[in-house]
């Protein structure tokens, strides 16, 4: 049994997912956090499934330069076999001290490379992986001569944000400075870590989004398969929904798992689970970005249910060094959705209908659903959802239009100003 340090977490699923699935693996983990009451906040799960961590050690993870040691003190006490996060913006951090500590995981450059949506691009560019025609710019007279030579409509991101935010389709140079100064009012993360002033202008993509899930221990890439991504909001991309497997034909799945297998081998990514986002466009697929870490928005529990592979529990496998057994197991599911509640409006949630006979429904395998006095606004990101359904199916392909009618099905009755949503 291992010994690994979990350095922060997402508070969302993942926060709940990745310490289950590190016990099932039969090891245990350390939790260092600069502030455990992140974790600790009103519509977290109590006990938060991070106190179960064998210790509970506080330091500023946001000073490299000063984490290093202290984790190398921790390390000659504790004997860690790996160490991990599921937070993105701490991948880099987490590369850091495994290459200073000897431990298995992928390399620092490559994680940061992965991190950063501009050294993606050119990297990617570089290795002859296909990508949207892109540019980066920091000042406004930089971005809007370098946008009008890209061509509208674009697509601009911040280059180290993630969860969708920020990223907007812009249609001409007004749209752009909007953005733009939306961007440039968020100059520290959520975790309170300054950010790149740095703006992604990238060519505009048209088309189904997917991503795919993958697994490389020793140079070697599993493809575990590829999700279906449904997307809503325009001007911005809010992820509405996803099924396991996504229903593509045998020439698109190959085409599109081709282009992520090339793109984790250009940023030479070993010793993780990635979730490499794609678009398949007019001219075949596009890559949208490489996460190396496993699916969020409670993709992973698409991929266990239909294929029994626990991904959470592998990247765990994975960070102690291990093999993992990623042979699929019969489990009588051919295809599983989640589908998301994303708000339009504003006001405060005094009602739900529509969700009455879900209990009642053996296709309905999990949701939540907001609480009365919830104050709901209009969602601009991931990060904004009223709630979300998911099912299980045993006919392949069907589970994802049976979730997206569920949630559409929903009436949320908001007091003034928004009404219904």
């Amino acid at each position: 049994m291992g010994h690994l340090l979990m350095v922060e977490s997402w508070v969302g699923s993942m926060s709940t997912l990745l310490p289950a699935g590190i016990k099932d693996t039969g090891h245990r983990f350390s939790f260092l956090t600069r502030d455990l009451g992140h974790y600790l906040r009103a519509g977290t799960p109590s006990p938060h499934p991070l106190l179960g961590a064998d210790n509970v050690f506080t330091a500023e993870t946001n000073d490299e330069a000063a984490l290093l040691p202290y984790v190398r003190g921790l390390h000659e006490v504790f004997g860690f076999d790996g160490v991990l996060t599921s937070c993105d913006y701490y991948l880099p951090t987490v590369a850091a001290i495994a290459a200073d500590l000897g431990l298995p995981g992928p390399g620092r450059a490559a994680v940061a490379d992965a991190c950063d949506k501009h050294r993606t691009r050119q990297i990617c560019q570089a290795a002859g992986v296909a990508g949207p025609d892109f540019t980066v710019a920091e000042d406004w007279a930089e971005i809007a001569c370098t946008a009008a030579e890209l061509g509208y409509p674009l697509v601009v991101k911040p280059v180290d944000l993630c969860g969708g935010m920020f990223v907007r389709r812009v249609e001409n140079e007004a749209e752009l400075r909007t953005a733009v100064d939306r961007i440039a009012g968020f100059p520290v993360n959520a975790r309170g870590q300054r950010r790149s002033p740095r703006v992604l202008l990238e060519e505009c993509v048209d088309g189904p989004e997917f991503s795919v899930e993958t697994v490389t221990v020793g140079g070697h890439t599993t493809v575990i398969g590829v999700t279906d991504k449904q997307l809503t909001g325009t001007p911005s991309f809010i992820e509405s929904g996803h099924m396991f497997p996504a229903a593509l034909s045998g020439a698109d799945t190959d085409a599109v798992v081709e282009l992520a297998l090339a793109a984790v081998a250009a940023l030479r990514l070993d010793a993780t689970v990635a979730h490499t986002e794609i678009k398949l466009g007019p001219r075949g697929p596009r890559l949208i970005e490489v996460n190396p870490r496993p699916a969020g928005n409670r993709i992973t529990e698409l991929v266990r249910r239909v294929t029994g592979i626990d991904l959470a529990a592998t990247y765990a496998e994975v960070a102690a060094g291990g093999t993992p057994d990623l042979t699929p197991r019969p489990t009588g599911i051919e295809s599983a959705a989640v589908a998301f509640a994303v708000p339009a409006v504003t006001g405060v949630l005094t009602a739900v209908d529509g969700a009455t006979h879900w209990p009642d429904d053996a296709r309905i395998v999990e949701y939540t659903l907001p609480a009365p006095g919830t104050q709901v606004r209009p969602a601009t990101d991931n990060n904004s959802y009223l709630g979300h359904v998911m099912v299980a199916d045993e006919t392949p392909g069907a589970a994802g239009d049976l979730a997206q009618k569920l949630i559409a099905d929903l009436r949320f009755e908001l007091a003034a100003p928004g009404g219904v949503a």
